[in-house]
Order: structure tokens, then sequence, then C-alpha cells
């Protein structure tokens, strides 16, 4: 993420949790992707919440896991982080400032392993050209057989996708953030990242060639189909490891 895109979440974060309870679905979504981390990790007991926002994602993780998974949420921005320290966690959850593809002296504190990574709305903030290196730095992080879930939206090649989240950015979006305070130039952002992003095809092959086995890629319905996908993938189990 780069330094301008944090002072906006920054900037944003005060009125960033009313904005995700106005978007139909989002908690849901989120749901979605912490069950879809679970079943490809159904023993995992640490986790990293990368991009973790203001906690609306490690909540997720919370009600899927259960309260005792020791759950470490990363963001770049301390505007952010500060909302999700605000809120009543159990003992094993704790926040860090940093930023995906620099997890080395974050993660030195786990005593455990890390079974399982949530990024949800993180990659497409990556800028591209550091979005490989990030993966590579989420892959050696996580135990052998561990599992990534990214969450994102990423558009296909056909045009309604596009001409549906542009509606939807332009004509809801970005009135209901002018309105309530909540930094228009964060959502103004949010349109532009989701045009520039990768297709899903594009991110599902750069896990391959980072090193990830068994991508999975699915959609949502509703207006958000073909729009917000959830990537799914293992770091492979090393020689020897049953």
């Amino acid at each position: 993420m780069s330094d301008r895109v944090t002072r906006d979440f920054d900037a944003g974060a005060a009125r960033y949790d009313l904005l995700t309870q106005l978007n139909p679905g989002y908690h849901d979504h989120l749901d979605r992707a912490a069950r879809a981390l679970a079943e490809a990790a159904p023993r995992a007991r640490t986790l990293l919440d990368l991009g973790c926002g203001s906690g609306s994602s490690t909540r997720a993780l919370l009600r899927v896991f259960g309260p005792d998974v020791r759950v470490m949420g990363v963001d770049a921005s301390a505007g952010m982080l500060a909302r999700a320290r605000a809120k009543r966690w159990p003992p094993g959850v704790t926040f860090v400032q940093g930023r995906a593809g620099s997890l080395s002296e974050l993660t030195a504190e786990l005593d455990d392993p890390v079974d399982g990574i949530l990024a949800c709305y993180l990659f497409r903030n990556v800028p591209a050209e550091a979005r490989n290196p990030a993966l590579r730095d989420t892959l050696a992080h996580l135990a052998p057989g561990g599992a990534l879930v990214a969450q994102d939206y990423a558009l296909p090649g056909q045009a309604l996708p596009r001409a549906v989240w542009t509606a939807v950015s332009r004509g809801i979006v970005l009135p209901l953030a002018t309105v309530t305070g909540g930094n228009p130039d964060l959502y103004r952002h949010l349109h532009r990242s989701v045009i520039e992003f990768d297709s899903p095809s594009v991110f599902a092959d750069r896990l391959v060639r980072t090193g990830f086995s068994g991508v999975e890629i699915a959609t949502v319905p509703g207006w958000q189909h073909d729009i917000l996908h959830l990537f799914r993938a293992r770091r492979p189990l090393e020689r020897g490891h049953a």
C-alpha cells in the first residue's frame, strides 16, 4: 500500500465502520471468507489477518474459529488500527502496524507457525510491482499445508461487471462517503483500484507462479457477481510430511 493510500485510510477511519454497515452483504462476505479459510485449515490455531482494517475481518475469524484462536491483525493504517484496538477482544487477538511483504519482524513474536492467513480487500491496494513479492512473503510465513484466503474486488474482461462497478461506485458509494464525512478520496481510490487491479485469472496465476497450490476462485451472487471474488490456496506440504 502506498503512503498516499495509507493516509487516505487514516483520514477515512472514523467513518469506515459506518460505511461498511451501509454496504449490503459486507459482513456476510467476510464470514464467507473466514469459513473458506476454516474449511481449508480446520485445525488452525494461529492466524494472520492481513489488511485487518478496523477489525471487521478479525471479528469474522472469531465467529468462525471461536474465541480461543490466536489472531494477529496487521494493517498499514494507524488510524484503522486505532479503531480496531478500541474494541473488545479475547486475549489471543493482537494488532500490529505493518505491510504485506514485510512480515518477518511482525511474526517473530508468535510461538506457533501460522496455519492460515486471511487477506480481505488487501492485495488490490498493493502496488502492482510489489504484488508478487508480497505474495511470496505471505507464502513464506505460512506453515507447510497452511491456507491463504484472499477476498477482493476483481473484474474479468467483460464490460458488464466494469459498468456495474462504476455505476455503484459513482452513484452510491462516493455520495454516501461525502454525506457521512467518510473521506471521499478513499472511495475514489476504491473505484480506481478495482478498475486497475488484476483480473481474477491473472491474480490466480500470480498465486500459482508464487508457489501456492490448489488455487480456487469463486464469486458471489447478487449485484457483486463477477465483481467480488474469493481466492483460496495452500502452501504445499514439504517433502517428508504427510
